[in-house]
C-alpha cells in the first residue's frame, strides 16, 4: 500500500470515528479540521417537534376507557348537572301532539304537555340541561326544563325528525328526514351553521365513533347508510344495504368501539358494520320489526326491541350472539326508549298501542303497561348516567 493510500485510509477512519462518537462539525471549519481539533463540539439543537394530534375530535371530552365507551354510564353515576333532577319518563305522542310525563317510581302519569305537531323524540341536550321535543311536522323544537318539568321556548327548526349532538358539544345535528338534509346547528341557539344535502331518503338515526371524528347515519326509506366526517361536516362514504326493501332504524356503537349495529324493520334484525372499513355489513336476525337498540348499564348486553312481534331480544357482546328473548304478555309494539339510571328497568313506547312498557332487565318480566297518548315514539328516561349526551333518546358517554 502506498504512503498516500495509508494517509487516505487513516483520514477516512478518523472521520468515521467522529461520526460514530456523535461529534459535530463546528461552523466554518472543514471536516479535516474538525477531526484534528481537540475542542469539544457545540451541542446539536434538536429539531422542533410538532406535538401529535389528540386522538379525539378537538374539544371533545377525553375517552375514559378505550375498552368501553359506555364506562361513564354505570348505575347511578349521575353528573352533578342532573343529580337533583326528578326521575321521569317523557313520552312524545306523535298523533296526539303531546308529551306524557310518567313517574317511574309509581308508574303513574303525572302530567301531559301540549307541544308542536307530530313530536317524534325527546332528546337530552349535550350539556344535559335541556330536553328537546322534536316536533317534526310542526317544524320546531320545544324545550323542557328537566329540573322543573316546565316547557321553555319553542324554536323554529325545519323537519326535526331526530336530533344528535357532536361529541365536542359545538353543534346539534338535525336529522331532516323529508328535507333530505343533515343540518348542523349551534348546540345552544340552534342557528344554522351548515346544511348538508344527502343523496338518500329518510335520514333518521346515528351514532359516533369513540374518537368522535365520524358518525354513521341510517337512511330509512332508501335502505342506505352514510359515513359522515364530523369536523368537515361532510358525507365521505355511502352504501346500499344488501337487502331489497331494507329499512334501517336505530344505530348503536359496541362498547369496544369497533362495531356499529343498525336495527332494520324489514330485515327483522340488525346489521353488523365495521365502521372504519365501512364494508358491506352482515345481518343478524333478532325478530320481526327490529327497531330500537339500548345498552345495559354494565355494557355486557344490548336490548333490541322487535316492534312487529312484541318481543325484546338480548344480545351478548362477549359472545357476540343473541342470548335470550323476552315476550310481552298479550303482545305489543315495543319501539323506542331507554334504560333507568340504576339499570334495572327498560322503558319502551308501544308505538301502535298507545301505551308504554316497563320491563325488568334481570328477568324480562313486564313490570307495568301504562296508557299514554296516540302514537308514542321516542321516549326519554331522564336523568341517566353520563358526562354528556350525543342525542336521540339518550346516548351518553
Amino acid at each position: 500500500m502506498s504512503p498516500s493510500t495509508n494517509h487516505t485510509a487513516a483520514l477516512l477512519g478518523g472521520v468515521l470515528l467522529a461520526v460514530l462518537t456523535g461529534c459535530g462539525t463546528p461552523a466554518g471549519k472543514s471536516n479535516v479540521q474538525a477531526v484534528g481539533s481537540e475542542a469539544a463540539a457545540p451541542p446539536v439543537k434538536p429539531d422542533r417537534l410538532t406535538p401529535p394530534a389528540p386522538p379525539g375530535l378537538p374539544g371533545m371530552p377525553p375517552v375514559l376507557d378505550a375498552k368501553d365507551v359506555y364506562s361513564a354510564d354505570r348505575p347511578g353515576k349521575l353528573s352533578p348537572v342532573v343529580k337533583d333532577f326528578p326521575s321521569r319518563v317523557y313520552v312524545p305522542n306523535t298523533n296526539s301532539d303531546t308529551v306524557t310525563v310518567i313517574d317511574p317510581a309509581t308508574y303513574k302519569v303525572i302530567k301531559t304537555i301540549k307541544v308542536g305537531r307530530q313530536p317524534q323524540h325527546v332528546v337530552p341536550s349535550w350539556d344535559l340541561k335541556t330536553l328537546w321535543v322534536n316536533n317534526d311536522i310542526g317544524d320546531s323544537l320545544t324545550a323542557i326544563d328537566p329540573a322543573t318539568g316546565k316547557t321553555g321556548p319553542t324554536v323554529p327548526v325545519s323537519d326535526p325528525y331526530n336530533l344528535y349532538f357532536t361529541p365536542d358539544g359545538k353543534y346539534a345535528v338535525v336529522m331532516a328526514s323529508m328535507d333530505r338534509q343533515l343540518v348542523f346547528r349551534d348546540a345552544h341557539t340552534m342557528k344554522t351553521a351548515k346544511t348538508v344535502p344527502v343523496d338518500c331518503a329518510g335520514v333518521n338515526h346515528a351514532d359516533f365513533t369513540p374518537d368522535g371524528r365520524y358518525f354513521i347515519v341510517s337512511c330509512e326509506f332508501s335502505g342506505e347508510l352514510l359515513k359522515v366526517d364530523t369536523a368537515k361536516m361532510k358525507v365521505v362514504a355511502q352504501q346500499k344495504l344488501p337487502l331489497k326493501g331494507a329499512m334501517p332504524q336505530d344505530v348503536k356503537l359496541s362498547p369496544d368501539g369497533g362495531t356499529f349495529y343498525i336495527a332494520d324493520m324489514i330485515a327483522d334484525g340488525m346489521w353488523v358494520l365495521d365502521g372504519k372499513k365501512f364494508t358491506t355489513p352482515k345481518l343478524l336476525r333478532t325478530g320481526k320489526g327490529a327497531h330500537g337498540l339500548y345498552i345495559s348499564r354494565d355494557s355486557k348486553e344490548m336490548y333490541i326491541s322487535n316492534r312487529g312481534e312484541g318481543t325484546i331480544s338480548v344480545f351478548d357482546f362477549a359472545q357476540r350472539r343473541l342470548a335470550k328473548k323476552w315476550r310481552l304478555p298479550g303482545g305489543g309494539s315495543p319501539d323506542m326508549g331507554g334504560v333507568s339510571a340504576d339499570g334495572k328497568v327498560l322503558w319502551l313506547s308501544g308505538r301502535y298501542d298507545a301505551e308504554v312498557y316497563a320491563i325488568d332487565t334481570a328477568t324480562g318480566k313486564q313490570l307495568a303497561r301504562i296508557p299514554v297518548g296516540s302514537g308514542p315514539h321516542g321516549l326519554a328516561v331522564y336523568p341517566q348516567p353520563g358526562r354528556y349526551s350525543l342525542g336521540h333518546t339518550g346516548v351518553f358517554r
